[in-house]
């Protein structure tokens, strides 16, 4: 099964006695119980054996549940930081809030009936756009969107986000 790969593979990083982890999308296509179980199964051995992890997944719901810190990547640069269940449930950047919304959460609904899609397709590496990299797909895009590169701002404690609607006056508009 593809829960019992996933151990096999989790066993086999961790034979070598790791300082580091790196988990590529550990749980992508397996039901939530043996997700479930895979996560526990990370957690306790990370804990256990003071391993540092770098989980990598799109599923900000996974990785609210398992890691402190959590960073979104968009175009290879960091978009949105903070605490995990900070940025899962309050994302600040545009992209941030698309990939929260991407998984229904349990016990609400609304997001099992009506998952959100981000429409377009991401840019080529070779050929980003010029400003923020996300302005061709965002649904809150303004003109200096496109010519304004963004840098992380604050957008909560210990949480940072780099979109320029973060930086302007409380109740404008760019």
């Amino acid at each position: 099964s593809g829960g019992q790969r996933q151990r096999v593979m989790i066993a086999m990083a961790l034979a070598c006695r790791p300082q580091l982890l790196v988990a590529d999308e550990p749980t992508t296509a397996l039901d939530v119980m043996v997700q479930a179980q895979v996560l526990r199964l990370i957690g306790g051995l990370v804990a256990e054996q003071g391993i540092a992890l770098l989980m990598i997944s799109h599923d900000l719901g996974v990785l609210a549940g398992t890691c402190d810190t959590l960073a979104v990547m968009y175009a290879g640069r960091i978009v949105e930081e903070g605490p995990a269940r900070a940025v899962h449930e309050a994302a600040r950047h545009p992209y941030g809030r698309a990939l929260s919304a991407a998984f229904p959460r349990i016990g609400d609904p609304a997001s099992r009936r009506a998952p959100q899609g981000l429409p377009g397709d991401p840019p080529d590496p070779a050929a980003l756009p010029t400003g923020c990299a996300f302005h061709p797909r965002c649904p809150v895009a303004v003109a200096a969107c496109t010519t304004e590169d963004q840098v992380l701002v604050a957008a909560g404690e210990a949480h940072r986000a780099a979109c320029l609607h973060l930086s302007a006056p409380e109740g404008s508009t760019p």
